[in-house]
This record gives C-alpha cells, sequence and structure tokens, in this order.
C-alpha cells in the first residue's frame, strides 16, 4: 500500500537510514505491476513489491549496487521482461532508481482510498476484518463503546479507532457513499445501528453480520418503522462473498474484505 510505504519512507528518512526508492516509470503491455508502483531498498531490507519474480531481484540488487556507490541522480532501466528476464509477461517497464530524499517524499502522491469504512463493532470478526484492512489502501472508522475490545498494540494510521456511547451517533458522521459493517456484540445495538443507516440511505455498502433468520426478523422490525424497501433491498446480510466455507472469524473476514473490494471496484 502505498501511504503505509510513503510512511515507512518518512520514518527511515527521519532515521538517517540510506535508501533507494525504486520506481516503475512507464509500463505496457502485461508487466506484473503498473505505473507508480514504489519499493524502497535500503543495504540490509525492502519495504514494498514491484511485483515479485527475477525483475524484483534485480531491481533490489540494482539498487543496493548504486547506493553502496553513493549514486545521487536517478538512473532510467528500460526492461523488456521476456526478452531480457525470461519471464512469461510480454511487457515491457522502464524503472527509475534514486535515492530516498525529500524531495521524493514531496513528489510522492498520497494514495486515494478505495473506499470510507465504518466498522461496527471490535469482537473477533471486527478484529480479523480490521487485519486484513491494514494492508489496503482504505480509510476506517473502527467503532466500538468498549475500549478493552480493540487490540493493545497501534495499528495503522488509516485505521482510527473510535470509542464511543451510543456508537449509532456515528452514523451520521460517515462521508456519503460510506460503507458500513455491522458485527457488535449485541442484536438490539445491530439494530438501531442499522436502522440509523438504511433511514440516511446514502450508503455505498451496508453490511449486516447474521444469518438469513436474522435478515427476516430484522427486515420486519425495519418495514414496521417505516424504512423505504428501496433501501431494505440493499442490506447485505449475511455479509461475505459466497463459497468461502467456515465460520472462524479469519475465513469470514476473507469473505467479507473480497465483498467489499468487489463492491468497491463496482461503484468506481
Amino acid at each position: 500500500m502505498h501511504g503505509a510505504l510513503k510512511a515507512t519512507g518518512r520514518a527511515w528518512l527521519d532515521a538517517g537510514r540510506p535508501a533507494m526508492l525504486v520506481q516503475v516509470l512507464e509500463a505496457r503491455g502485461s508487466v506484473p505491476r503498473e505505473a507508480g508502483t514504489r519499493m524502497l531498498v535500503s543495504a540490509d531490507a525492502v519495504a514494498g513489491t514491484i511485483g515479485g519474480g527475477h525483475l524484483e531481484l534485480q531491481a533490489i540488487a540494482r539498487a543496493r549496487a548504486l547506493l553502496a556507490d553513493h549514486v545521487t541522480t536517478p538512473h532510467d532501466q528500460p526492461i523488456a521482461l521476456g526478452p531480457t528476464l525470461g519471464q512469461c509477461c510480454g511487457g515491457a517497464l522502464t524503472l527509475r532508481t534514486a535515492p530516498l530524499d525529500a524531495a521524493a517524499l514531496v513528489a510522492w502522491p498520497d494514495e486515494v482510498p478505495l473506499f470510507h469504512l465504518q466498522l461496527y463493532g471490535a469482537g473477533h470478526v471486527g478484529r480479523a476484518i480490521a487485519q486484513l484492512l491494514a494492508t489496503l489502501p482504505c480509510e476506517v472508522d473502527w467503532i466500538d463503546e468498549r475500549e478493552a475490545e480493540f487490540p493493545a498494540e497501534p495499528g495503522p494510521p488509516h485505521i482510527r479507532r473510535l470509542c464511543v456511547e451510543p456508537v449509532e451517533a456515528e452514523v451520521p458522521l460517515a462521508p456519503p457513499g460510506a460503507f458500513h459493517l455491522v458485527l457488535t456484540h449485541s442484536h438490539d445495538l445491530d439494530l438501531r445501528i442499522t436502522e440509523a443507516i438504511l433511514q440516511r440511505g446514502d450508503f455505498g455498502y451496508l453490511g449486516l453480520i447474521g444469518s438469513a433468520t436474522k435478515r427476516a426478523r430484522f427486515l420486519a422490525r425495519f418495514r414496521q418503522r417505516g424504512v423505504a424497501d428501496a433501501a431494505l433491498d440493499r442490506l447485505t446480510c449475511p455479509i461475505g462473498v459466497p463459497g468461502i466455507p467456515g465460520k472462524q472469524p479469519e475465513q469470514i473476514a476473507v469473505a467479507v474484505v473480497a465483498q467489499l473490494l468487489q463492491q468497491a471496484a463496482s461503484t468506481g
């Protein structure tokens, strides 16, 4: 993720750790990663990836050689993946290898998040989902009324932890088109949060953890309270892409995050 990688670059620079920035400057045809993809290389560490394989191994070796020679100017290298590296990809690209410095960070664009998610609930499933989202370019407000349920260790800056009561008070603060996942410890709380999101109506995705039976019961309650059928039809419950068996939190998280990515791709 570019945001986390940029933060790593800033930390390395602040610590005085010499490094090279490897960037896919141009890409044509079938290539492992698109133009703009970046990787950081120091004498003893690598952060990020430009696609792996022989291409990346050569790029790391070249970056370390330039680093050892104290090169201060960018070096561009055109590569035809098939003829040059023997990779099955038939495309071509240009790699730019340059010292990591303050100017490189200024020129490094901020990554556009795939979606903004309101994640309600810090139980087992919520924690598993947050762990996966930590690796993705998104913005998350992770909300629970129980401070002790959040992990003890700090998380990435794009996942903001909010301990508030009542939890549903955060619903009006979400940006239009936000994604919402409701998976708290209480059915009553799930009901209140979900109703507030449905009444607001401008959500990009609304997922409620539970079975088909829970969905039917909740829908009956919402209809009694005047929620429009057009909004109810957009409620996703059960959550997660089909075909991924198992009820372990980690398995549910994989299915749910895949569904979020599908929704982001269809609405992006």
